[in-house]
């Protein structure tokens, strides 16, 4: 039954021996082992990073696989040299060259160590009320000062956002600054364009900017379709941010960007920005990253494949719902019966070293029921499957996958 989601029995036989000593009808972990996996596990939760230095399955951090690629690794050893030794540009020549990528106008552009440190600026200095739908990315949340913040809960099992109830709430708590994730984390569930663009001119009425963070939006069918980029001079109350870290796989570099036609709104942002934000190696990526459209187009493609194999068998483990996605992850309710979702993250990370996110750190009913999982290359998507059933299911049904559908909420 597992070989009809893809699965070998060898691969099941070798995840049963991975660090582990039998007992009866059992697969367990020597002792020691268990009691260094237990502390490592509690270890990762505050450290926020710095994964690669540990031997395991990162199926918790949301980046591409497959990009950049080997040639411009080539080019950042070849400069390694003048990169370290010299100051890195400003932020003038920065927006340049992410203006170059992009097809935008440099002055629209506000580049930042990461989305993050724009987040910070716009949640804790710009904005007097925020508004944010939840369950969503916490930072927009957790960078506010207290008592700035509305959280908008979206309405389980759909997690659907309803743009008409959003602006009205906006209004009602008379928010300056609205934030849509699409495709959101944790849900990876995309907001239809045209219902944003129904949201822009709700808030327009009511002067309230609304940021759409699109850092997940290169994984999704259409991406030039979907995104609000080339829109950007329509509306005066928009404000696109996008981690490149997600798409461009470039996590430990740390660039993000805002893009705006509000100047006033711009200006801002870029005021809470030190004079050198960016170091050297960053500078490069964005240098080079213009000779590289064509292989990152070919990446997300091939992020995109193993995650909807990946999908599909997620969808066979019996009783498990999930979340049909747009991003490069999957989101997923788990059975009534089946262990938490904080017990289940810590069980696979014990027993096959696979690390996952659980949900319940994130605002929304019945939070621990729910895991957030990235994908990644298709071998390693297959044997978390295997765990995964082994922990929530009795089995891996021949069944039709399930698909759980938002159209019915």
């Amino acid at each position: 039954m597992v070989a009809e989601v893809g699965v070998e029995l060898s691969d099941i036989e070798a995840i049963q021996q991975f660090s582990t000593t039998p007992r009866g009808n059992e697969v367990i972990m020597t002792n020691p082992e268990f009691a260094a996996r237990e502390q490592q596990y509690e270890m990762l939760a505050t450290q926020h990073g710095g994964y690669w230095q540990h031997e395991f399955i990162d199926h918790a951090y949301l980046y591409n696989l497959y990009f950049p690629p080997q040639r411009f690794f080539d080019q950042i050893t070849s400069q390694l040299r003048e990169l370290v030794l010299n100051y890195p540009v400003a932020q003038g020549v920065l927006a340049e060259m992410v203006g170059e990528l992009i097809d935008q106008l440099p002055e629209r552009i506000v580049v930042g160590n990461g989305a993050a440190e724009l987040i910070k600026i716009v949640s804790s200095h710009i904005a007097n009320t925020l508004i944010v739908p939840v369950p969503s990315f916490n930072e927009y949340v957790n960078a506010a000062p207290a008592g700035k913040v509305v959280e908008f809960n979206l309405d389980a099992p759909s997690f659907h956002l309803d743009v008409d109830k959003f602006a009205a709430a906006a209004a009602r708590c008379q928010a300056d600054v609205a934030v849509v994730v699409t495709p959101n984390n944790p849900t990876s569930l995309l907001v239809p364009k045209a219902d944003l663009v129904r949201l822009l001119g709700k808030l327009a009425e009511i002067d309230c900017m609304l940021i759409i963070d699109e850092s997940f939006i290169d994984f999704t069918e259409e991406p030039e379709q979907t995104t609000l980029e080339s829109d950007i001079a329509q509306y005066s109350n928009l404000a696109i941010f996008k981690s490149m870290s997600k798409a461009y796989g470039i996590c430990g570099l740390r660039i993000g960007y805002m893009l705006s036609a509000n100047t006033a709104f711009t200006d801002k942002v870029r005021q809470g920005l030190s004079i050198w934000n960016l170091n050297g190696f960053a500078e490069a990526f964005l240098r080079h990253a213009p000779e590289y459209r064509d292989e990152f187009k070919v990446s997300c493609t091939k992020v995109k494949a193993d995650r909807d194999l990946f999908y599909q068998d997620l969808c066979t483990i019996k009783g498990l719902s999930v979340y049909k996605p747009d991003a490069n992850f999957i989101f997923c309710r788990l059975p009534a019966n089946a262990p938490t979702g904080p017990e289940v993250a810590r069980q696979l990370f014990i027993d096959q070293h696979i690390y996952i996110k659980h949900c319940a750190g994130k605002t929304m009913p019945d939070r621990s029921r729910y895991l957030r999982i990235a994908s990644r290359s298709a071998d390693e998507n297959k044997r978390l499957v295997i765990a995964l059933a082994k922990i929530v299911a009795v089995e891996m049904p021949e069944i039709v996958p399930h698909v759980f559908d938002r159209k019915r909420f």
